[in-house]
């Protein structure tokens, strides 16, 4: 069966984006990043919600200009390697958008999904193929952990304090039990937290 991972950074005190949707604040790691482009292989859809799909879709289709390197969305003027892999594996990859009101879709191989019915999402998983990963996204990612559809959540938690901003789940009204699958940290003070949702 087809697991739904979600991916998100967050800061030490548990915000997922600043007040103003700002991502700026998150501090720039290759060798993290490479090891998340290692496991890219393993995912054949990417999910969204309508905003990150939006931000997504504003960045990443021009990441390529430059053959060699790409440059970091969340450090301007910075470029690497790792982010132009990044850069193509999102704009080949197959890609939902969960949105009842997105006029349109213009990043290429991407779907629009208009109500998020959770007995479709797991159809979705007993299809076959790879799984798949959802990147931010707060409002789908707290409708698919309602319904406890969500397989694996990884965090890297950056090493600062956002002091406000917004937390990645809401509405969340019991508790799930997870359990840890990968604790490590990277020079660059970063921390990649793996969790499994418990059977």
């Amino acid at each position: 069966m087809r697991r739904i991972v979600a991916f998100n950074n967050v800061s030490a005190d548990g915000y997922f984006s600043a007040p103003d949707g700002n991502l700026d604040w998150m501090v720039p790691d290759d060798k993290l990043a490479k090891g998340v482009m290692e496991h890219g292989p393993k995912f054949d859809t990417v999910l969204f919600g309508r905003r990150t799909y939006e931000l997504f879709a504003a960045f990443w289709p021009h990441a390529l200009d430059d053959p060699k390197t790409a440059p970091d969305p969340h450090a301007r003027g910075r470029r690497s390697e790792v982010n132009r892999d990044m850069a193509v594996f999102l704009n080949e990859v197959p890609k939902i958008v969960f949105s009842r009101t997105l006029k349109e879709a213009t990043w290429k191989n991407t779907r629009i999904v208009r109500e998020l019915d959770p007995r479709e999402i797991e159809a979705m998983k007993r299809q076959p193929g790879q799984d798949m990963i959802m990147f931010g996204s707060g409002s789908i990612a707290s409708e698919l952990t309602r319904h406890g559809l969500i397989d694996e959540y990884q965090f890297v938690v950056a090493p600062l304090l956002l002091g406000d901003g917004k937390t990645l789940l809401d509405g969340v009204s019991h508790r799930l039990k997870l359990d840890q699958k990968e604790a490590k940290g990277f020079p660059s003070g970063n921390v990649l937290l793996r969790y499994a949702l418990s059977a």
